[in-house]
C-alpha cells in the first residue's frame, strides 16, 4: 500500500470512529453547520459578483425609524441625489427611514440604488426605491458588502445598528484591515455629544489616540461631503476593493 493510500485509510478510519461516538443530535448539528458554510459562501460570492460590477459607490448608513417629513430624511435624499450626479452608485441597507431616503435620492437621479436587505424575524421589506436588491441571511456577510467596494461611508443619525456600522468601519481602518476611505458623519447637532465624549473620556483615559479620531469628518455641508469623497477617489484604482 502506498503512503497516500495509507493516509487515506487512516482518515477514513478516524472519520468512522468520530461518527461512532457522535450522538444523533451532535451529528445533526455538525451537518447543519456544514450546510451553513455553503450558504455563507454562496452569499459572499453572489454579493461580490453583483457589487463588483456597479462601479464607484458610496455606502450611506442611518436610522430605519426616521420619518419622511424630517430634516435628516431630506438631507439623506439630497446627498444621495448629488452623489449619483457625481457618478456614484448608492448602497444602503435597503430598509425604511434614512435608508429609503438615500435610495430615493439615487433612484430619482436615475442612478444605481443598491439595497442590501437582511432577513429578520419581523421581515424588513425592501423599500420601493431600490433597483439593485441583494438579500442576506447573515449580518456579517452583509457588513462585508457594505465596505468591500465603497469609496466612502456617509453616516447619518441612527441608533444601535448605525453605531455598530460606524464603529466597525472605524475599527477596520484603525487596525489596517481595510484601505482607509472617508468616514463622514453628517449632522453636527446629532453627533457632537458622542464626539465630545470620545475626545474626553476615551482620549484622556488612553483608550484611543487622538490622531485615530482624525479619520472622522463631521459636517453639515454637502459640498464638503462630495469634495472629500472625490479627493480620496483620485488615489483609488477603478474597481479596486478595500481589502
Amino acid at each position: 500500500m502506498s503512503r497516500a493510500s495509507r493516509k487515506d485509510s487512516r482518515r477514513t478510519n478516524a472519520k468512522k470512529m468520530h461518527n461512532k461516538y457522535l450522538s444523533l443530535s451532535q451529528r445533526s448539528l455538525f451537518e447543519d453547520d456544514s450546510r451553513r458554510v455553503f450558504r455563507i459562501m454562496s452569499e459572499v460570492v453572489d454579493g461580490f459578483e453583483m457589487l463588483s460590477a456597479i462601479g464607484p459607490a458610496v455606502t450611506i448608513f442611518g436610522s430605519a425609524r426616521t420619518a419622511p417629513d424630517t430634516k435628516y430624511y431630506q438631507l439623506a435624499q439630497t446627498i444621495a441625489n448629488k452623489l449619483v450626479k457625481a457618478g456614484y452608485a448608492i448602497i444602503t441597507g435597503g430598509g425604511p427611514g434614512l435608508m429609503e431616503a438615500a435610495n430615493k435620492g439615487a433612484y430619482e437621479a436615475g442612478g444605481k440604488s443598491v439595497g442590501l436587505n437582511i432577513e429578520l424575524p419581523e421581515e424588513q421589506k425592501v423599500n420601493p426605491y431600490v433597483n439593485i436588491p441583494i438579500g442576506f441571511r447573515y449580518f456579517f456577510v452583509r457588513k462585508v458588502m457594505f465596505i468591500k467596494y465603497a469609496s466612502a461611508a456617509v453616516i447619518l443619525p441612527g441608533g444601535l445598528g448605525t453605531m455598530d456600522e460606524c464603529f466597525e468601519v472605524l475599527t477596520l481602518i484603525q487596525t489596517q484591515k481595510i484601505r482607509p476611505f472617508p468616514v463622514i458623519l453628517v449632522g453636527k447637532e446629532y453627533w457632537q455629544g458622542l464626539l465630545d465624549w470620545m475626545n474626553t473620556s476615551m482620549v484622556e483615559q488612553g483608550m484611543v489616540d487622538r490622531k485615530e479620531l482624525a479619520m472622522i469628518e463631521v459636517t453639515d455641508d454637502l459640498k464638503v461631503v462630495l469634495n472629500e469623497i472625490k479627493r480620496h477617489d483620485k488615489h483609488k484604482s477603478l474597481g479596486q476593493g478595500n481589502f
